[in-house]
């Protein structure tokens, strides 16, 4: 591990805003907020929305500046870029928006019933070859049940193609509310304007590379046993994480 990433980490520890549990210790060290976030952190009574596999904490931190009366939660396993955003979080006083660092394997372990309103998913690793493995798959979607509130939305911003169709197919097969599917979320009109207004870095990338940003919003009732769709549907053009530099239209060249 670079010098950089241990004094990041060494931050970390110190950080008001930055709570650390990865895989290997939970089973050691007991999570006292679960069920209890709003008034043993936040003081407060507001809802509580989650981003998954936050990265640079860019959209958890972006969605505390424009609604004070909502609760942020960025979860992420690798430490060093969380750094990011919970340093921005506590240089500009934000007190709706907290970091948790573990892995989203085990993320019902740390939120009760009916604790969070919504998930955010930015950018996640489509996980083109392990079903299990995607965010948007039945198995994660039965964790989020654990905790979130009967009907909480789940919201889906991605370039890939892949996991865009697969979270469609997947939210039609369990007959789950879709409130909103688009393709082209920069070139469809009506657009709620917290959708257009923050860019992860991803997102970015991907838009100067020429590749159109997919959006899916669905609602996750409580009840009901979920399966997966026997759906066959097409590779991305690139790699699903360390994706290629050149944009699709760019490789078919």
């Amino acid at each position: 591990m670079g010098k950089g990433k241990l004094a990041k980490f060494a931050d970390m520890e110190a950080f008001e805003n930055v709570f650390q549990y990865p895989f290997s210790v939970i089973d050691n060290v007991p999570f006292e907020m679960k069920g209890r976030w709003r008034d043993m952190y936040f003081n407060n009574s507001n809802p509580i929305v989650l981003e998954l596999g936050c990265g640079r904490g860019e959209y958890a931190v972006g969605l505390a500046r424009k609604y004070p009366d909502i609760n942020f939660i960025g979860v992420d396993i690798k430490g060093a870029r969380m750094w990011t955003g919970a340093r921005q979080a506590l240089d500009e006083g934000l007190k709706n928006v907290a970091f948790l660092r573990t892995n989203i394997e085990i993320i019902d372990r740390f939120f009760d019933k009916d604790e969070v309103q919504q998930i955010w998913l930015t950018f996640s690793d489509p996980q083109m070859k392990h079903v299990r493995k995607r965010l948007t798959s039945t198995t994660f979607m039965t964790r989020y049940r654990r905790f979130m509130e009967d009907g909480g939305l789940v919201h889906v911003k991605t370039d890939s193609n892949f996991l865009y169709t697969y979270t469609r197919c997947m939210a039609e097969h369990n007959q789950l509310p879709i409130h909103v599917a688009t393709a082209d979320l920069y070139h469809t009109p009506g657009m709620d304007e917290q959708l257009l207004s923050i860019q992860t870095y991803y997102e970015s990338m991907w838009m100067e590379r020429g590749i159109d940003i997919k959006y899916i919003c669905l609602g996750l009732p409580r009840e009901g046993e979920l399966s997966e769709p026997d759906v066959e549907i097409p590779m991305d053009e690139y790699r699903s994480y360390h994706r290629e530099k050149r944009s699709p239209k760019e490789t078919a060249k």
